[in-house]
């Protein structure tokens, strides 16, 4: 049974149960561990895990519109600032008070907040460097009060070490509750102002023009920012804090472009984080909980940074991939068709080294695209010759336009240089949009052709090629 422990035997200083070695009696108690944690056995568990999940989600939403809003870092410095809060609250009740520090970290917190605003507004001093100022300053003066609170007789009753870097195993159902009910607030105000704060992120302007009180909700969105900095002190501690509002936001930012899903996103990041923090700091005793939270939402982070589907990394470089073959592909595809259309025959058949001089390909490239080319269904080939298919004259006349066109709009602006202009339009033809490429042609004379030509070259076919 997992709740009897087993008996065991004690050879020199490894503990070791009847008939197992060391190393399988390691793995039945981390087994067991791992069970009563799934199964939250422990009542400690239990509130650890409730608040820093609650801590988490609510950190991961505001942290979105602090992200949105440029001040990721203003989470940092309230939490520096915070510190000294903490140290003046205990001068006042000389005594270790959940409710008094929290409220001494919220003073001091806005204290700071107001401190940057006052460094912005009278002087040229830029945000990024305000907020380094207040958050160094500030969190030189908490240390040092820190210092002389701890040489005092008793000092080492306000346990500041744990806002320093967090205590999360610490965490009693009082905790719990003072995060859920900050946590309640804090949800409940942006679900209510949503719209406005959504306007505040994106259109400033937009939102004053609505007659939207922007500097009050501006001042109500750091007050809600202020309010978790405070409230996740004992978990995470003043270091770690701002991660828990900057990294949830900034990986669900790589898989939305809405709002709305990038809130739950965030909040769903940071409720994770936090869960897989505690538990793995559950498991492994000797480990704290703060940083291990921080590791868990760094590797968030990490993952959504390389896998997101669009923003991602991974994405990006396939995706970047994927447009360099488009491109080489469709080269090739105008190379066959103007060695065609010199030849009078758009479907003639060209060889590999008739193509190679015009655009100085590396033969094994040129072939690979040949044969890309004629999997698709663009190109066919006769012995060692190549031409264009009915499918690859229509890609081929749609790139060939492009091209054309676009030569045609260059050479007729004043101080155009002609040698450059068929390099400039080899790199836009792939990209103009279908809408330009028919304003485009409504400018050029009127020229009798069927509608599956492209426009006549400006230049001699081969000239000016790269």
């Amino acid at each position: 049974m997992w709740h009897r422990r087993p008996a065991c035997v004690c050879t020199g200083e490894t503990p070791v149960l009847q008939g197992h070695t060391a190393t399988d009696t390691r793995v039945i108690r981390v087994m067991h561990d791992l069970l009563r944690l799934l199964l939250l056995q422990d009542a400690n568990t239990r509130v650890v895990l409730l608040g820093t999940a609650l801590l988490g989600m609510c950190s991961g939403v505001i942290g979105s519109f602090a992200v949105l809003r440029g001040r990721a870092l203003v989470g940092d410095a309230m939490a520096h600032a915070a510190l000294p809060g903490i140290c003046v609250a205990w001068f006042l009740v000389r005594d270790r008070s959940l409710p008094v520090f929290l409220l001494g970290a919220l003073a001091f917190g806005i204290l700071g907040i107001v401190c940057i605003s006052f460094v912005r507004a009278q002087t040229r001093i830029k945000e990024d460097a305000a907020i380094g100022v207040v958050l160094a300053g500030f969190f030189g003066l908490g240390i040092a009060l820190s210092r002389i609170i701890q040489n005092e007789p008793g000092g080492n009753r306000a346990g500041l070490d744990s806002y320093i870097f967090g205590r999360t195993a610490a965490m009693v159902r009082q905790d719990v509750w003072l995060i859920a009910a900050v946590a309640a607030v804090v949800l409940t105000v942006v679900a209510l102002l949503y719209k406005e704060f959504r306007a505040l992120c994106f259109d400033r302007q937009f939102a004053a023009a609505q007659g939207w009180p922007v500097l009050r909700l501006d001042i109500l969105l750091m007050a809600l920012l202020c309010m978790c900095t405070v409230i996740g002190l004992p978990a995470v501690g003043v270091v770690l804090m701002a991660a828990l509002l900057i990294i949830p936001a900034a990986a669900a930012r790589f898989w939305t472009e809405r709002l709305g899903a990038m809130l739950l996103i965030a909040g769903l990041v940071g409720l994770l984080s936090c869960v897989a923090g505690a538990s793995a700091s559950a498991l492994a005793a000797k480990l704290p909980a703060g940083p291990l939270i921080v590791l868990a939402a760094g590797a968030c982070f990490g993952i959504s940074m390389l896998l997101a589907p669009r923003r991602g990394v991974l994405a990006g470089v396939l995706r970047r991939r994927r447009m360099r073959a488009t491109y080489a592909m469709q080269n090739v595809l105008r190379a066959l068709y103007e060695c065609g259309e010199t030849a009078g025959d758009r479907c003639g058949l060209v060889s590999v080294e008739r193509l190679l001089p015009l655009r100085a390909w590396p033969e094994p490239t040129l072939r690979r695209q040949l044969a890309r080319a004629a999997s698709l269904g663009f190109v066919r080939r006769e012995g060692s010759l190549f031409g264009l298919t009915s499918r690859g004259i229509t890609e081929a006349v749609n790139v060939v336009r492009a091209h054309r066109l676009w030569e045609t709009f260059l050479l007729a602006q004043p101080g155009a240089a002609p040698e450059h202009v068929h390099r400039d339009a080899d790199e836009i033809e792939h990209i103009l949009p279908p809408h330009l490429i028919a304003e485009l042609e409504a400018r050029l004379p009127a020229e009798s052709r069927p509608p599956d030509v492209p426009p006549t070259s400006p230049h001699a076919l081969g000239e000016g090629a790269p």
